[in-house]
Order: C-alpha cells, then structure tokens, then sequence
C-alpha cells in the first residue's frame, strides 16, 4: 500500500476512534446493543444462571479454546445454540474471514424469535467487531452509524486492526450497494 494510503487509512481509523472515545459508559459484564442481541464478557457467557435470567437461547464466543474461555457446545447442552471462532485479539489476526459466518449465525437466530450473546474475554473488541460487521451486513448499516448506535448502549474498543477490517467491508458494502442498490 502507498503511503498516502496508508495515511488515508490512519486518519480514516482516527476519525472511529473518536466515535469510540465519545463513549461515556462504564464497561459492565453485558449489554443490550440491538434488540435480542448481547455483548458481554466470559464471566457472563459461563453463569448459566444469568444466560437463563436474560433468556439467551444462542452463544457466539469470538475466544473459542483461548485460555479462559471455556465454552462449546456440552457446556450449554440443549439449553443454548453454540458457535464458537477461535480468533486472537492482534494486529495481525484476519478476524473479517469469519465476518460472514458470524453475521449469519446472529441474524438466523434472531429471526427465529432467539436471544444473542457474542462475547470473547471482555467483551469489547473481537465480538464488539463480530457485531458491528452483523450491523453492517445484516442491518446495512454503515460503519460510523453502526459505532454509534453500539456506544450508546456499551463501552466497546475494537483494536486498529479490527477497525481497518470493518473499514474494508465498510467500503466494499458502499461500492456493492452504489453499484446494485437492492444488496
């Protein structure tokens, strides 16, 4: 990539984290962001008490088989739908490969009247990142409108990789829908 790019995408990745920073919530163990969906911790995905309470009937963990992250399909028996993605939270891990597949998991079982928890350890940048491109592909929402629509409801921080990946769908989804506005 050329330098000019690379400043474009530097300034582009400032411009989102300002939209994160205006965030004035305190990081709690797990939130609504969108009706039926949930962003939430390990703690939470791991008290089946408090997925029970809350009535959550799908988890998608973004920390599968991380240390800590205890989580798979025996764990939630018949009680919960799991699907797990064993991603690292790194400048260097390709989370967008499984943007589909966890934007499909999510919209499949909300249309089937369930309720969503995508979590990783915090609960505050690989499934933050899972959610937002859900918003993005499902709810066609762009990027920033999808950013403010999450903060408002919790304290996320994707890390710079993660917000260039969604920067990359984000484009390709504007010029996708420019070209075929029914996409």
């Amino acid at each position: 990539m050329s330098g000019a790019g690379q400043r474009t995408d530097l300034v582009l990745i400032k411009e989102l984290e300002l939209i994160l920073d205006s965030c004035a919530l305190e990081l709690t163990p797990v939130d609504e962001v969108s009706p039926n969906l949930f962003l939430g911790n390990v703690a939470v995905a791991q008290n089946r008490r408090t997925l029970h309470k809350l009535g959550i009937t799908h988890v998608l963990n973004a920390a599968h088989a991380k240390q800590g992250s205890v989580g798979d399909q025996s764990f939630y028996g018949n009680t919960c739908v799991y699907f797990g993605i064993s991603a690292d939270d790194s400048d260097h891990f390709d989370l967008s490969r499984y943007f589909r597949v966890a934007a499909d998991f999510i919209h499949k079982a909300l249309k089937s009247k369930g309720k969503v928890l995508v979590h990783c350890i915090m609960g505050v940048s690989r499934s933050a990142t899972l959610v937002l491109g859900y918003l993005m592909l499902r709810q066609r929402l762009p990027l920033r409108e999808a950013l403010r629509l999450v903060v408002q409801k919790r304290a996320i921080y994707p890390n710079r990789n993660f917000l260039f990946l969604l920067l990359k769908l984000d484009e390709q989804l504007t010029l996708r829908r420019r070209l075929c506005p029914l996409l």
